[in-house]
């Protein structure tokens, strides 16, 4: 066959067969609905734009190995518990209180990665989804869709998705029990390569599994005493993938 109907052929064959195309990024896990998800959106709050406004000037100016996207889970994080278990590792709070999936995913394309590419992308939102009434195929869509983005923008960073954490006193909460749909999701999106996955929602429970005023004073957020269990056993998981050469 001629050359130029070999590179014709080729073209076309590239825009209309699956998988001949130049591919985008992938992860483990297929799509969970066929339901739209809510655009890329940013927040137009006051204290969320200062929040937003700081990431976005940190990543460029501080030194950093670990960033932990997420919403208020993260941003309010103990601050005494922060600095003697997440600072010392190098990790950089990119938490905006009240974020959901689509306003995480405008964050990443408007700043808040404008800095260098960190070790390790940690991964926790989606809660808000929930709390905004969208079913838990919905939620995990958006986590799903915020992972599709790192991997497209950080290609070589690996990432530590993490289970939704408890919400609600009880199993027989609704988000308590949405919660673990979700989980059940998105485990599927780990791939122990690129992508790790883990459900530490575990140690902020008690013997019965309930998740008491103590530890989540409005059962959704956490006391000091819920940092004190998250912290370690998020630390065990971070620390092997900070001494992980580089991709």
């Amino acid at each position: 066959m001629h050359l130029a109907r070999i590179a014709a052929l080729a073209v076309v064959l590239a825009a209309f067969t699956p998988g001949l195309a130049e591919a985008g990024p992938s992860i483990a896990c297929g799509s969970f609905t066929s339901a739209a998800l809510a655009p890329p959106e940013p927040r137009v709050e006051g204290y969320a734009v200062r929040r937003f406004d700081l990431i976005k000037s940190e990543v460029k100016t501080k030194p950093y190995r670990a960033l932990f996207l997420g919403d208020s889970l993260t941003e309010r994080w103990d601050p005494a518990n922060w600095n003697d278990n997440l600072a010392p590792r190098g990790v950089l709070n990119a938490g905006v209180g009240g974020d959901r999936t689509e306003h995480l995913i405008w964050r990443l394309d408007h700043g808040n990665l404008a800095g260098p590419a960190p070790r390790v992308a940690i991964v926790l939102i989606g809660t808000n989804d929930l709390g905004h009434g969208r079913p838990p195929t919905l939620a995990a869509e958006g986590i799903r869709a915020v992972l599709l983005k790192l991997r497209a923008r950080l290609p070589d960073t690996r990432i530590l998705l993490l289970g939704l954490w408890p919400r609600g006193a009880t199993i027989k909460d609704k988000l308590r029990r949405e919660v673990g749909e979700v989980n059940r999701m998105i485990a599927t999106c780990g791939d122990n390569r690129s992508v790790f996955y883990a459900d530490i929602g575990g140690v902020v429970l008690d013997l019965r599994g309930d998740l008491t005023r103590s530890i989540s004073p409005d059962l959704l957020h956490f006391s000091a005493a819920g940092y004190a269990r998250l912290a370690p056993a998020l630390g065990r998981l971070l620390d092997p993938l900070l001494a992980m050469p580089a991709n």
